[in-house]
Formats: structure tokens, C-alpha cells, sequence
């Protein structure tokens, strides 16, 4: 799974990395080392406007990560729904809908997994974080899904806060570095295919999955890192820094 991600660059490179043309001026987000679940969070995505025939346009907008359908009753089943596997995403209730329509990508520096490591000495286990990035230091596009929630509560559809907008990330086998310390990981996508990804009107479901393939080989690192990652309220570029 991936439950934590860093997302330190800025609002204008990733307007410029994405090409993104649209974004709303109060959605402005600080750097995090130390992304969690429920957390807002940087997406590039594509919309068209309301009016038939309007012109689709790139946004980077701050979603919430952890997908709420919109058939749900309450928005805290979210906070289970970070992930879908990319073996099923296409047909899980959950996610089948925003897989064909609502595609965004999520820009990482990178992510974080834990392995078990077993203490000779005491013989308890304890989980050992790693932070997995791109060999290049380029930013990770990862595959992601959006999902619109009405709030009942609120009676006017034009009122910004009926709406919850939330994400999941579509996570793979593990390969690389990443495979060394967890079987799952986010899949990243390449340049070349951000723009079938992100076009609302491509709708093909076999074409869409078959630019979900597994990493090439050799891209990633993993360094080891210090345990205060694990605590959601730690944050700064500290948290890359390599254990000792």
C-alpha cells in the first residue's frame, strides 16, 4: 500500500512540470515531507466546463486524500479508501465510475513503506521506514482517482462547501528497491502518458489499463530513514535525511 508520501514542490512548478493552465488562488498548500491520509493534497486533473462543448482544461487542484463515493452516507469511510489495486480498480464499486471519468495524477517527491526487522537481541520486530524515490529526483506522477461527495446537509449546489473532492492513489507490485522492502507500491506514470490519463473523454477501460503497467526496472532508490516519520505531526526535510 502507500499510506505516506512527501509533496514539497511548489504551486508554480507543478502549474509548470504538468502543464496545468487553471487553479484556484486559495488553494495554496505548504510543502510536506509527511503526507497522511485525510490529508489536502496537490492533483492535476482535467475537466471540461458545464456548458456542452466547452473546452477541457488542466488543473492542479487540492484534493482530500482518501476517496469518498459518492453513494456514501459518511465521508470518514475515506480514510479506508486511500488505495485502489490496480488488479481491480477498474471493476471495485468504489472506484469503477472515477476510473472511467475522474483520472488525476498525484505529484510525489516520493514515498515512504516500512520493512519488519527482526532484533537478534531481543527477538521483537520493529518496522524499519524507507523513503523511495526516483533515481533521477524527478517528480513521481502517480496514478490516482477523484470522486465528487454531496453533502445533504446543505441545500445549495453552488455553495463550495456541499462539495468534498477526495483521491485515492492506484497502488502495484512492488519492483526495484520498493520491491526489497514492501510487495505493494504506488504506480507512478510516465510523461508520455499523462495526457490519455488525465482526457475525461478517453473512456476506453482496456486502454486505460494498459498504461498501467509495473515500473521499468532500475528507477527507484530507497534509503532508510529515521522513525519520526511514523508520527503524522513530525514534519520537514529532515525526515529524507538517511539513518545512521
Amino acid at each position: 500500500m502507500c499510506g505516506r508520501y512527501a509533496s514539497t514542490r511548489s504551486r508554480q512548478d507543478l502549474t509548470q512540470l504538468f502543464q496545468a493552465t487553471d487553479w484556484l488562488p486559495d488553494e495554496k498548500l505548504a510543502p510536506s515531507w509527511n503526507v497522511a491520509p485525510t490529508d489536502d493534497v496537490y492533483a492535476i486533473l482535467e475537466r471540461a466546463g458545464r456548458e456542452e462543448g466547452d473546452e477541457v482544461r488542466r488543473e492542479l487542484r487540492s484534493l482530500r486524500w482518501g476517496l469518498v463515493p459518492s453513494w456514501a452516507k459518511d465521508p470518514k469511510i475515506g480514510a479506508r479508501m486511500i488505495n485502489a489495486r490496480v488488479e481491480t480498480v477498474h471493476e471495485k464499486p468504489a472506484y469503477r465510475r472515477a476510473f472511467v471519468k475522474r483520472r488525476c495524477l498525484l505529484p510525489a517527491d516520493g514515498f515512504y513503506e516500512w520493512e519488519p526487522l527482526k532484533d537478534e537481541a531481543t527477538g521483537k520486530t520493529r518496522k524499519q521506514p524507507y523513503f523511495i524515490h526516483s533515481t533521477d529526483g524527478q517528480v513521481m506522477a502517480l496514478a490516482g482517482l477523484y470522486e465528487y461527495w454531496r453533502d445533504s446537509d446543505i441545500e445549495n449546489d453552488d455553495d463550495p462547501a456541499a462539495w468534498l473532492i477526495t483521491c485515492t492513489i492506484i497502488t502495484t507490485e512492488a519492483t526495484d528497491a520498493a520491491g526489497r522492502v514492501h510487495p505493494r507500491m504506488p504506480l507512478a506514470l510516465t510523461p508520455d502518458h499523462y495526457d490519455t490519463w488525465l482526457d475525461p473523454h478517453h473512456q476506453d477501460t482496456d486502454d486505460l489499463r494498459a498504461l498501467l503497467t509495473q515500473p521499468a526496472g532500475g528507477l527507484l532508490n530507497a534509503r532508510p530513514v529515521s522513525t519520526a516519520v511514523n508520527n503524522v505531526r513530525n514534519n520537514g526535510p529532515h525526515l529524507l535525511d538517511e539513518a545512521t
